[in-house]
């Protein structure tokens, strides 16, 4: 009995989707080991095999026409360092479950993302990020990561022994491995007073866009593209409990009287709290509450990167086709994010401006808008978010990371045989040449 429960529990029941519901994985066949003993065994049995996260990404990167491998079952082990400045989880962890393990310690995390309920290890492996001017994407806290290689070797990446060789790997694409224990950079708990103000025009980010966006910890301009503003913008400062009122009015825009969702027609009772109510770090950086679980997002999503230095005129680009994009548009967020030295983060080597596309569920006329997105995007050298949907070739992606072929080496180096090659890393990595 003891062996059965260790045992890899192995589902080919119904078609899977990922969270949105717009992509079903091509595999039936789920691996949900429990114990470390199960899990290196359905890695040394399978030839073929794709580690799956909490399905948030929006395309094929997760994929797998024979089988893919959740850590979901695994005991979180969340363990913070004797001297209390990292903590180590397993990698399947959610952000939500881990900060508030964290802030019951007194610790946090330096950012989140818009949703808690991503996994550690997915988020970081697609260069996921929050926002602030001196934030840089989640994958940017990992100061060790614990991966089982093809061969069923175990190898750890750690900043203490090889600095570069982390930055190589820590957003790696699900690419080198299975990442199993990750060990995370974590700093004092801090309090977060979140305050929204509507219709910021449009001009003032000619002239005032780093005081835009240098106005709290963690900053997001939402719009549709329409008309000559910004429909909401989302300032999240640091809170010290004393008193941090907020004018009525910046630069044009003026504060809410009630609490937001970022569609405005949408009731924001799923949203974190706002109106400069302090709370916890975890309960006001991402922009939807943890006990707010979304089974189906009936949306699908594209993010592109670019550097800070052009974001004004990339923003401008995108409003010139304010009317073409409204129709299936739900809502965009720019964010900011600090640039990083890890070899496939869209951030790395320059501070980036993030524009991210929630749009409605209606792939046939989104996929006809992304290739003219995309086109006006070129010029200012912009990368895609890797987990969300994008048209770009190979041989444009690989122009804009000058560590591609260095990643690919050691993608073939730690796995040989492609084991956890699929048709995403085929199309976006491996067959240029």
């Amino acid at each position: 009995m003891i062996s059965c429960d260790s045992e890899s529990k192995k589902q080919q029941g119904p078609l899977r989707s990922n969270w949105a519901g717009n992509f079903t994985y091509s595999t039936q066949t789920l691996e949900e080991p429990d114990k470390g003993e199960a899990l290196l065994a359905a890695i040394n049995k399978q030839e073929k095999l794709k580690a799956l996260g909490t399905r948030h990404s929006f395309n094929t990167i997760a994929d797998s026409q024979h089988r893919q491998l959740s850590l979901a079952k695994m005991d979180p082990n969340i363990q913070l360092a004797t001297d209390r400045s990292t903590v180590s989880i397993n990698g399947a962890v959610q952000y939500g479950v881990l900060a508030k393990k964290l802030q019951q310690e007194g610790f946090a995390v330096h950012n989140l993302a818009s949703l808690p309920h991503i996994s550690v290890a997915g988020a970081c492996a697609t260069g996921t990020h929050g926002s602030g001017d001196q934030n840089g994407n989640l994958s940017t806290a990992v100061t060790e990561m614990e991966m089982i290689k093809a061969n069923g070797e175990i190898k750890v990446f750690s900043e203490e022994t090889n600095l570069e060789e982390l930055r190589a790997s820590v957003v790696h694409l699900g690419a080198l491995g299975v990442v199993t224990r990750m060990r995370l950079r974590i700093e004092p708990a801090f309090t977060v007073k979140q305050f929204v103000y509507e219709n910021l025009p449009l001009e003032q980010l000619d002239t005032q866009f780093d005081a835009i966006f240098s106005s709290g910890y963690s900053v997001s301009l939402f719009t549709d593209w329409q008309g000559e503003r910004v429909n909401q913008w989302w300032i999240k400062k640091k809170g010290q409990g004393q008193d941090d009122s907020m004018p009525e009015t910046i630069f044009g825009a003026s504060k809410a009287k009630d609490h937001l969702h970022p569609i405005k027609e949408i009731s924001a009772i799923n949203c974190t709290e706002q109106l400069g109510i302090e709370g916890a770090w975890h309960e006001r950086l991402p922009h939807f509450k943890m006990d707010f679980t979304p089974s189906s997002g009936e949306e699908l999503q594209s993010e592109y990167f670019v550097p800070r230095t052009e974001a004004v005129a990339a923003i401008h680009a995108i409003y010139a086709m304010g009317t073409e994009i409204f129709p299936y548009l739900l809502i965009s967020e720019i964010r900011s994010i600090k640039k990083d030295e890890l070899w496939l983060s869209p951030a790395y080597g320059r501070d980036s401006i993030a524009i991210h596309f929630t749009w409605k569920a209606d792939w046939e006329n989104v996929s006809k808008l992304l290739p003219k997105i995309e086109a006006r995007l070129k010029p200012f050298q912009v990368r895609p978010h890797w987990g969300k949907l994008f048209t770009f070739d190979q041989d444009y992606l690989h122009g804009q990371y000058e560590r591609m072929d260095d990643f690919v080496f050691l993608m073939k180096n730690m796995d040989p045989s492609g084991k956890f090659i699929n048709d995403f890393l085929q199309k976006n990595l491996l067959s240029k040449g």
